[in-house]
This record gives C-alpha cells, structure tokens and sequence, in this order.
C-alpha cells in the first residue's frame, strides 16, 4: 500500500488553523481524512470546533506537538495505522495534524521521514501554515515560532483579510514572499479542498538556506532531549471554569478590560460560554487586542456545559486574572436588573 500523506496544518495562536480546518472538513471530498489535534492547555476545546470525533479523531494536550509531546504523535499515528489494518476504524487514505500556534513544524516532517516505522506508512504531503493579516507581522518581528511555520511551509494561508486594511495585507505579503518565495499565498476564503490535496510531496531541500540548516540542525539533535520549557518559559496556558451562566454584558466588560490593559500579553483567548438566557453555547475568540464577533453554536459539542476558558498569555500572572473574574462574578451574581436591559448595551453573538 503506499503510504499515507500527512497534511500538517500550521500557524501562530489565533491565526486561525482550527476554521480553515473545520470548513476544509465539511467537504466531502475530506471525507476520509483522520485528524489529530494537539491542544496547548490543562482544557482542550479545539477538537470541539473541529468536528464531531468520532474514532479517526485524534487529540494530543499539554504541549508542543514539536517536541513534548512528539512521542504521543508517533504512537498516535501507529495505532491509527493499527486500527485501519485491522479495520477498527473507517478506511483514511489521509492524516491531518493541525498543530499548537507554538509549535515548530522542523521536527514533526524530520520525524515523519525518519522514524523507522513510520516513514514505511506515511509521508509528508505538505505543511499549510495560517498568517494573520491583523497580528501577522508584528508576529512575525516578535515571535520565532511564527517565522519558522512560514518559512517552512509549502502553502501559506492569509487570514482575516477582512479585518485588516488592504495596506497593511500588501505589506504582509510582501514579507512572506521575501521570507518564503516557493510557497503560493492565497487568502483563506479561496483556499479549498484541493489546495490541500494538492502538492503532495513535501521537499526540504527546495527550500531557503535558512529551512535547510533548521532539518540539518534537527538530524544532529534528533537523538538529544528538546527543551521547549525554555524556550518559552514565559508563555504558559491555563483554563478557567464558571459552573453557573454567566452574564453577558458583566463578561463582556471584564473581557474588554483585560484586553485594553494587557492585550500584548494575552497571545489567545478562546472559550465555549453557557450565557444566561441562551439555550445554546457562545463561542468566543480573542488573539491580543482583537477580539472577533461571538457566535453561537447549534448544540452543546458534549455533555460538560459549564463555561470553559482557555487563555496562552505572555508573563501575565494566572492567579490576578482568576482573581479579577472572580470579582466580576460576585457582581454579577448581585445584579438585580433583567438580562433583556444589558443586551441595549452589549452586543450580543449572532445566531
């Protein structure tokens, strides 16, 4: 049998990876494609937006699909390949990883190639890396995840083109060209399923100078221990849970402000919100500064309807902000005044 493609879906936190994902998914021709989430937090809520899981559906929590948690994505992969032979599980003739925003793409397709089991069964097929088009250069200048996920990629994918002024996507896309001429750049609303289907074979060495020493660099280090803890030792991920509804226009407010005090430092926000007064959940999505308009969802993902936040922050303390929700809480739980008079102020998600 020839060996199964890995698409490996890349891109910094809140670039939007998980719905390209989703909408690429509900194309039937992805009809058979296995799909592995790797969540960076104590909480995973991707894998919640991404489809219903069923049992191609793999999730990987806590860590860097890159290095601490490589391992899981080896076994991962052979026991997808275990159940398929023995027909435990649908027939995929394709494997989707979609990657933490921190995650480095080098050591995922070096692995792939490498390992001596895998590299019989499965080859790379290519690495799509999302850019933001609002946060994508400042990026890009501060973050060195965000550089190696473009300059590798074989396909790179501009987000939020709608958000972000025709000025500033040009300016972006003259960065990406200059930092990876080989790759095609297409916004996300053109980008289908047989942009990821195509262009099959990954190839490192048609790659810049710079990719090529980060796969030499990786076969030197492959047998030594990553430390990721150090590279990153400021950005750290936590989970807040609210066990009663929360009131809209109370959250919105302390929201707003954590974003206008530490918006730099708050690298993601997202969360699946029991609302008071909305039968439904409301997703949520913050990257920084920018946060993007509600929705709700058609139904509860699971059987948990408790209101689940995950943040990654930037040297922000976890106890203060757990803290200042807490006390945002409290007020709400005092408010005497109809929810129906909060919605005159705040926006409310859309159906």
């Amino acid at each position: 049998m020839a060996a199964t493609p890995v698409t490996v879906l890349t891109g910094f936190l809140g670039s939007g990876k998980t719905t390209l994902l989703k909408r690429l998914l509900e194309s039937p021709r992805l009809a058979k494609v296995a799909v592995i989430v790797n969540e960076f937090g104590e909480i995973g809520l991707d894998h919640l937006l991404v489809r219903r899981i069923d049992e191609s559906t793999v999730i990987l929590k806590s860590g860097c699909v890159c290095c601490t948690v490589r391992g899981d994505l080896i076994e991962s992969l052979k026991d997808l390949l275990s159940q398929r032979e023995r027909r435990l599980i649908p027939n995929f003739n394709r494997v989707a990883v979609e990657t933490t925003g921190l995650a480095d793409p080098v050591p995922i397709a070096y692995t792939l190639a490498n390992d001596p089991v895998l590299k019989h069964h499965f080859r790379l097929g290519g690495i799509v890396a999302t850019v933001d088009a609002v946060n994508g250069l400042g990026s890009l200048r501060r973050h060195r995840e965000t550089l190696k996920q473009a300059a590798t990629a074989d396909r790179l994918v501009l987000t939020k083109t709608d958000l972000a002024t025709p000025a500033a996507t040009r300016r972006l896309q003259s960065r990406l060209t200059r930092l990876n001429p080989a790759a095609p750049i297409v916004e996300a609303r053109a980008f289908g399923p047989a942009a990821l289907l195509g262009a099959d074979i990954y190839d490192p060495t048609a790659r810049s100078v710079d990719v090529r020493r980060w796969f030499a660099d990786e076969a030197h280090h492959a047998d030594e221990a990553h430390d990721h803890a150090s590279r990153h030792e400021d950005v750290h991920s936590f989970a807040l849970v609210v066990d009663r509804p929360l009131d809209w226009a109370v959250f919105g407010l302390w929201l707003t402000m954590l974003l206008d005090t530490h918006g730099q430092s708050v690298l993601r926000v997202k969360g699946i919100l029991n609302v008071a007064g909305s039968r439904t959940p409301v997703v949520i999505n913050a990257v920084q500064h920018l946060v993007h308009p509600p929705i709700h969802l058609a139904a509860w993902p699971d059987r948990d309807h408790r209101s689940r936040l995950v943040f990654i922050v930037k040297g922000l303390d976890e106890a203060s902000i757990r803290a200042s929700l807490a006390v945002f809480d409290r007020l709400a739980a005092r408010k005497s005044r109809p929810l129906v008079s909060a919605k005159r102020r705040t926006a409310q998600p859309r159906r």
